[in-house]
């Protein structure tokens, strides 16, 4: 968790930090908007449409490449956990496909005028070492002379065609799995005013440096509709995406819905990211929140998860099967944590109880 003492601390040089540096969702539909008429190859399975988590194009009968990029700004101050957490959230948007990562390119920002050779190598080692937890390499990228510090990967995989899971495929009747807790933007707040103990730091590294490898093996369950990763946008956001995406309402049920240890705390105190109000003034006008949901739990609802864990839409029949997935790579947090049902108005909308 240190640095050297002649350099400052990396969240110091950032303006935020994880996924919470994310354009607002609002602000992104507007800048994309009109993107989506650009004529698109038949060979290309997954798109702009439905902002998903990779780009996926399909190669022949047997073989789909899934490329994807993501990048940010330092979410802790130690270089080598910080490119351990950005490497393991570039990846995940290709197990959230369904696919297994092949190769890597790094994307690394660096104010060198401020930050040492020493220090930027371990961001670097940081992330390569993900990569060979993933059994990839990384082949080749980019650097550039930044004012902030920014780390991330080009992630390219690889899946079957008829394995490909999108976020808009769920179907109304289908349960939702969430693979890891949530309450690391709410930490990573706390980290930044020095109010996160060593036993909360500890807990953060390991849930963002966790590869959601269990994507694979659930898109080859017959009954997952469909997948994503929650990510930038939150649990609300992403399970809007989802909504929107099959013409369904998606039921939360905030109590079955894992957290981190400590962060309902926390956030009750005020430790939350400024991305968490920019979700909501966002989306909130979709989402319909029960009498007397407490500010903490909206908070937490937005919260930006920097490598968070996957969200899948399964048959009810499919859950033991799902939930034994999880468990097999190592999730045991994993959690029923609502439902995709009709729409009961004219637009999907986002329902908490």
């Amino acid at each position: 968790m240190t640095t050297p003492t002649t350099e400052p601390r990396l969240t110091s040089l950032s303006h935020g930090g994880g996924c919470g540096c994310k354009i607002a969702p609002g602000v992104l539909s507007q800048i994309l908007r009109g993107s989506s008429a650009m004529p698109m190859p038949p060979e290309l399975l997954v798109g702009l449409e439905t902002s998903d988590d990779a780009a996926v194009y399909q190669l022949n009968d047997e073989q789909a490449l899934v490329a994807t990029t993501d990048f940010f700004m330092p979410i802790v101050d130690d270089p080598f956990d910080f490119g351990r957490i950005a490497a393991t959230n570039a990846l995940s948007d290709v197990y959230a496909m369904g696919g297994k990562p092949i190769l890597a390119l790094a994307l690394v920002g660096m104010p060198i005028a401020v930050l040492s050779t020493d220090t930027i190598a371990r961001v670097l080692d940081g992330g390569a070492s993900v990569c060979r937890a993933a059994g990839i390499p990384i082949a080749g990228g980019h650097s550039i002379d930044s004012v902030e510090a920014i780390y991330g990967l080009v992630a390219l995989g690889l899946v079957h065609p008829q394995r490909v899971r999108r976020n808009a495929d769920a179907r109304a009747g289908d349960l939702l799995v969430l693979g890891k807790p949530l309450g690391v933007g709410v930490m990573s707040a706390a980290l930044k005013k020095g109010a996160l103990d060593g036993a909360g730091y500890a807990r953060m590294i390991e849930t963002t440096t966790k590869l959601n490898t269990p994507g694979p093996d659930l898109a080859a369950l017959d009954g997952v509709h469909a997948l994503t990763d929650v990510t930038g946008f939150a649990l609300a956001g992403h399970a809007l995406e989802m909504a929107r995406g099959s013409g369904c309402d998606v039921l939360i049920d905030w109590a079955a819905v894992p957290l981190l240890p400590g962060v309902r705390e926390l956030a009750a105190a005020g430790f939350v990211t400024g991305a968490s109000g920019r979700n909501w003034a966002g989306y909130g006008a979709e989402v319909r929140l029960p009498e007397g949901f407490a500010p903490e739990a909206r908070a937490l609802l937005t919260d930006p998860q920097t490598s968070g864990g996957l969200l899948a839409a399964c048959a009810p029949e499919t859950l033991d099967a799902v939930l034994a997935v999880f468990h097999e790579h190592g999730f045991d947090a994993a959690a029923v944590v609502g439902r995709v049902q009709a729409k009961a108005e004219a637009a999907p909308r986002l329902l908490l109880r």
